[in-house]
């Protein structure tokens, strides 16, 4: 029979992990796969390095690894300071597999980046220890990287809205405004554009329906906004009822429109609030980078365009 073929074994219990195995000796292989899939992991076993090191280099790559020392084209060894030398916030569980017993060895082992190790002949009972720590050590390395995430997550974003907050889009206006500086303009007519603006009258709004009726305004303008711009673009509200708009590569033609069109919608919009559907207009002011822009020109630029719209009535787009 051959082990090698990773879909003989289906794990049938919940959260036990597909276990890589890499030996060169074939009855070990197939005796060491058939206790796995006994246990209930799915075992992938292959019979070289290299072998090991092209499965860990899959985007699906099991992350609990039975590594033996001495193989073929690359030994277990070259293959931990491989697989330690990639970046990755989830590394795999490395079980290093050796007949070697001198002290040295193993802290070199170790040292070398394996996580633990074996020594042959092994107990069942020790391996499935083993492969139990293991197991323990990639959930809670798996719930400290989601935990890392969510809080990335929510440092970045406005607790009202759930769009990216100040300090987030200015972090991103200034990732782009160095992409031009170093020369990597377009050279098809794109710009970086952006959009500045807030609601006309919110105060009154306030003042008629109530700060509940005023936050409802500003989700639903948020709500408007991930529904209209592209893939690329990004959204912010700055603070109060201020909101962000950064599009990289637009023609003239086509940040124009993006913005006349954000303008439109939200003004043909009746946003529904705890007093009811409100109706509102927006004033928005536009700036567009040129290679020595700094933020804080392109935000003065875009504000001042904004305060021009308001003075003209508002419901309008104004380009500095």
């Amino acid at each position: 029979m051959n082990y090698t073929d990773s879909n003989l074994f289906h794990n049938t219990e919940k959260n036990k992990p597909p276990i890589l195995i890499a030996e060169d000796d074939l009855t070990s292989r197939i005796i060491l796969a058939g206790i796995l899939g006994k246990w209930g992991y799915d075992p992938i076993a292959v019979n070289d390095g290299q072998a090991a090191w092209d499965v860990l280099q899959r985007p699906d790559a099991p992350s609990l690894v039975i590594l033996d020392w001495m193989m073929p084209k690359m030994d277990g060894l070259e293959v931990i300071r491989q697989v330690r030398a990639r970046v990755t916030e989830q590394p795999p569980y490395i079980i290093l597999l050796t007949s070697k017993d001198e002290k040295s060895d193993i802290l070199s082992g170790l040292e070398g980046g394996a996580n633990d190790y074996i020594k042959k002949p092994f107990e069942h009972e020790e391996l499935l220890a083993r492969i139990r720590v293991g197991q323990r050590t990639l959930e809670l390395q798996t719930s400290l990287y989601e935990a890392k995430r969510s809080m990335e997550h929510l440092a970045t974003r406005d607790p009202l809205t759930g769009i990216l907050n100040r300090r987030a889009i200015l972090e991103q206006l200034s990732k782009e405004l160095s992409r031009i500086q170093r020369g990597r303009l377009d050279q098809d007519g794109k710009k970086l554009s952006i959009g500045f603006f807030d609601v006309d009258n919110f105060k009154h709004i306030n003042d008629k329906y109530g700060h509940q009726a005023g936050d409802d305004v500003l989700r639903g303008i948020a709500q408007i906004l991930r529904t209209q711009l592209r893939g690329y673009d990004s959204i912010s509200r700055l603070g109060g009822d201020e909101f962000l708009v950064l599009a990289p590569e637009s023609d003239e033609a086509g940040y124009k429109k993006l913005y006349e069109r954000l303008v439109s919608v939200i003004a043909a919009s009746p946003l529904l609030t705890c007093a009811g559907e409100v109706m509102l207009t927006i004033s928005m002011g536009v700036a567009t980078a040129i290679p020595d822009s700094t933020d804080d020109q392109l935000l003065s630029n875009a504000d001042a365009a904004m305060y021009m719209a308001k003075r003209a009535g508002g419901n309008r787009v104004v380009y500095a």
